[in-house]
């Protein structure tokens, strides 16, 4: 078997959704005994100062309000998933989506409070 570049596995990553993503990433903890999310998140952290704002930030639903399946539809259309799966993530006050950039959380956020949810940037 030939070996998989990092240029072929980024193509790879980039046609998975968020579910098949996540899959990925429990299978790597399983095999190799290490988070992968935790070192990425890990090694920037390490070189830069405690003052300067997150570059990378998480979006998570804290409350989906009383227009839950509009809620539902933003999430869907935000993360591409299936509708079973954005379902899931809104009853659960889950993660909409992970280590993505400030300036695209705060869209997501926008986008979530006018469908109605209560939204947490960490």
């Amino acid at each position: 078997m030939a070996k998989l570049t990092k240029e072929d596995f980024i193509s790879s990553l980039k046609e998975m959704n968020l579910l098949e993503i996540k899959e990925l990433v429990d299978a790597m903890k399983e095999e190799f005994g290490v988070d992968p999310s935790a070192v990425a998140v890990a090694a920037p952290v390490a070189g830069g100062s405690a003052d300067a704002a997150p570059s990378a930030v998480t979006v998570s639903i804290a409350d989906a309000g009383a227009a839950k399946v509009g809620v539902i539809k933003v999430v869907k259309e935000i993360t591409g998933l299936g509708l079973k799966e954005a379902k899931d993530i809104v009853d659960n006050n889950g993660v909409v989506k992970e280590n993505i950039p400030t300036a695209e959380a705060d869209e997501i956020k926008a986008k979530l409070e006018e469908a109605g949810a209560t939204v947490e940037v960490k």
